[in-house]
Order: structure tokens, then C-alpha cells, then sequence
């Protein structure tokens, strides 16, 4: 599976972009889909998951701002930002794991917020 992440860009503090990220393929089974972001000079960490059953889950300091959410029949993760902070500026990274085992990542796609 291949994942294709798109969306970012450059916004103002305050803005809102939407991410996506697109399977190569369909995606059937137990699986999670994440986001992860990785700052300049900091370690990859988690922002956001939903389950294959639409169960969510947020880093504490993206809840209330960011909403993910995925279309099962075209295999997508989206992850909704909003009022977007200079700290969120980060390349975003989407995740998939199946039935536990398998792992799958995206490229990457860069978000920076100017204050």
C-alpha cells in the first residue's frame, strides 16, 4: 500500500488547511490511520487517529482545533486544521496500520504558520 498525503501549504496564525492522504489501494481488515508531524529539529510525534470503525483519538494540543476523519470506500484520511498556530508548522506525515502488523507511511507534506 502507498499512501499520497497533499494539502499543505502556508497560512497566517489563525488559518485552516485541510490535509489528505489517499491509499494506493483498498483497505480491508482492522486498521488505524494516523497523522504524525515533525517539526525543524524535533522527533516525529503523534497528532491525530481513527479507527476503521471512526473511533478518534487527539494529541492534547490539537484537540478542539484539528477533526479527523476518513472515507472508507475511497481508502482517505483527511485531518481538518483549524486556527492554526505557529507551533503547528511541521512536515505531516500519514500512517496506516493493518490488523496491527502492517505499516504504512505517506511522504510527508509541510505546513507552516506565520504569527
Amino acid at each position: 500500500v502507498q499512501l499520497q498525503a497533499s494539502g499543505g501549504g502556508s497560512v497566517q496564525s489563525g488559518g485552516s488547511l485541510r490535509l489528505s492522504c489517499a491509499a494506493s489501494e483498498s483497505i480491508f481488515g482492522i486498521n488505524v490511520m494516523r497523522w504524525y508531524r515533525q517539526a525543524p529539529g524535533k522527533q516525529r510525534i503523534f497528532v491525530a487517529s481513527i479507527t476503521s470503525d471512526g473511533r478518534t483519538n487527539y494529541d492534547y494540543s490539537v484537540k478542539g482545533r484539528f477533526t479527523i476523519s476518513r472515507d472508507n470506500v475511497k481508502s482517505t484520511v483527511s485531518l481538518q486544521m483549524n486556527s492554526l498556530k505557529p507551533e503547528d508548522t511541521a512536515v505531516y506525515y500519514c500512517n496506516l496500520v493493518v490488523a496491527g502488523i502492517h505499516t504504512y507511511w505517506g511522504q510527508g507534506t509541510l505546513v507552516t504558520v506565520s504569527s
